[in-house]
């Protein structure tokens, strides 16, 4: 998360119905106002199921900030519903698997 940050991506999103909030600024994105720039997959070192995905969100208006979730039985169903309707950006890196 820092190396987003780092990168650009500073607001905080949280999903609501249909979009994602960005906390700070407390503007509401749809879905289709969104696009992935990149995703991680982590796993715990001793632990499968402590998993987690950070995601770098770019939204219109050139908001760029950060979504976190659980995989898998752990993941917040509000979260998946946003996101199986936000674009993924063509030049994306591929999601990465860190221990």
């Amino acid at each position: 998360m820092d190396d987003l940050a780092r990168q650009g991506f500073t607001e905080h999103f949280t999903a609501v119905d249909g979009g994602l909030r960005a906390e700070e600024s407390g503007k509401t994105f749809p879905a289709s106002g969104l696009a992935i720039a990149e995703y991680h997959r982590f796993e715990g070192a001793s632990d499968p199921g402590d998993m987690a995905i950070p995601y770098a969100i770019e939204a219109r208006g050139g908001v760029r900030g950060t979504l976190a979730d659980a995989f898998g039985v752990y993941a917040d169903p509000r979260v998946g519903a946003v996101m199986r309707d936000v674009a993924l950006r063509t030049n994306s890196p591929m999601p990465s698997t860190a221990r």
